[in-house]
């Protein structure tokens, strides 16, 4: 991967803006008894593609919305720009979208309306300003003919590049993705590791990515991070995840198959 950028080039405007970096201290999340994340601490570099992997059911997508504030950490901290994610007035400093891991479209809502909804509640523009950044947004994603389409007349993959582009509206500065690539075949995963990866590169928006795909963790990140069990494992570059020699990593990577004794059995007792 290309190296991180020392700007972040505006979707719309290409004005640029330093890149945001991503600290997360000693993070802990409780609900109730159950630990969930447990003294996290980490960084996302400025202009990096930072992918989160793990089996399903470790806390992935739970960090994920302690990065961009849509919850509170039990114990420790989440700074973007050194700013604390969960002060009053974080998105005047800095603006983040999260791509939502079913899309969260509204269904009652053609494409175009989608993609509006966010700079007409926030009263971003007049209604042709917003109309222009909608449809460069589609156009973007190649998308110029979805406009009047509503979410069930799309296909899977069509939904996910539409709740890409409508993230794009937002203007971020810090992208998140939470399993961009879950339910979709090879080619759109493929599609869709192809976007990430561009946007990154024409626009150098910091880029988090939540997944358990390897395909794409080793084909677009410059950093990948393993966690289980509510803990970071591994921290470091594609290569240095493959090169690993903890059993755990070498698992996750490489499950074996065994019918004499099956995993399922040994997850029951």
């Amino acid at each position: 991967m290309s190296a991180p950028s020392t700007s972040t080039r505006n979707f719309f405007t290409a004005e640029e803006s330093a890149p945001v970096g991503v600290s997360v201290e000693k993070v802990s999340k409780n609900y109730g008894a159950l630990e969930v994340l447990k003294d996290l601490t980490f960084a996302v570099e400025p202009g990096e593609i930072f992918v989160l992997m793990g089996p399903s059911g470790v806390g992935k997508s739970v960090l994920l919305r302690h990065v961009i504030g849509l919850e509170a950490p039990t114990s420790g901290r989440v700074l973007i720009n050194g700013h604390d994610v969960m002060e009053e007035g974080i998105r005047e400093h800095v603006r983040m979208a999260l791509v939502f891991q079913e899309g969260a479209l509204f269904n009652s809502l053609s494409v175009y309306d989608n993609l509006a909804l966010y700079p007409r509640e926030h009263r971003t523009g007049t209604e042709k300003a917003i109309r222009d950044k909608v449809m460069q947004a589609l156009k973007l994603l190649s998308l110029d003919d979805t406009a009047e389409k509503f979410p069930s007349d799309l296909s899977g993959g069509m939904k996910k590049r539409v709740a890409i582009a409508r993230a794009l509206v937002m203007e971020p500065q810090l992208l998140l993705y939470d399993e961009p690539t879950s339910e979709l075949d090879p080619v759109m995963s493929a599609t869709i590791d192809e976007i990430i990866a561009t946007l990154k590169n024409q626009y150098h928006v910091t880029t988090m990515v939540v997944s358990h795909d390897r395909d794409l963790a080793f084909s677009i990140a410059d950093r990948v991070a393993l966690m289980m069990g509510g803990v970071l494992i591994h921290v470091g570059s594609p290569d240095s995840l493959k090169q690993s020699t903890d059993p755990r990593v070498v698992d996750f990577l490489n499950p074996k198959i065994d019918l004499e004794h099956p995993r399922f059995k040994k997850n029951a007792t």
